[in-house]
C-alpha cells in the first residue's frame, strides 16, 4: 500500500494501540510500530517520532515499564512491557473506545 494510503492516528489512539499489542507479551519499540502496522494490514504507521514520546509518556504514568535487552537480530534494544497499572489503563481505554465509536457510528447511521 503506499504510503499516501495510510491513515495517521486519532488522537488519544496511539496509547490504546500500544497498550493492547504490549498486552501479548514485551516488545521493543520497532517492534510495537511493526505490530501495530501489521495487524491493521498496513492501514496504520506509527513513526517513531509519535511512539517515543508516547512511550516515555506511558512510562512516566506508570502504565509501562522498560528494561534493556537484546532484538532478534542481536541488537540492544529497550523492551516495553504492561505494568498492572497498564493493564487496568487498557480496559479503561478499551471502554472509552467502544463508547467513541459507537457515538460516532450513531451520528454516521442517523445524521
Amino acid at each position: 500500500m503506499p504510503p499516501s494510503d495510510r491513515t495517521e492516528l486519532l488522537s488519544g489512539t496511539l496509547d490504546l494501540l500500544i497498550l493492547r499489542v504490549l498486552s501479548s507479551g514485551p516488545l521493543h519499540g520497532f517492534a510495537i510500530a511493526e505490530r501495530i502496522q501489521l495487524v491493521s494490514r498496513e492501514v496504520l504507521k506509527v513513526e517513531e517520532g509519535s511512539l517515543y514520546p508516547a512511550l516515555y509518556r506511558m512510562a512516566e504514568k506508570g502504565w509501562i515499564k522498560s528494561e534493556w535487552g537484546q532484538s532478534d537480530k542481536g541488537r540492544r534494544a529497550k523492551f516495553y512491557q504492561l505494568t498492572p497499572a497498564g493493564r487496568r489503563q487498557l480496559e479503561a481505554e478499551k471502554e472509552l473506545w467502544a463508547r467513541l465509536a459507537g457515538a460516532i457510528g450513531a451520528v454516521l447511521r442517523n445524521a
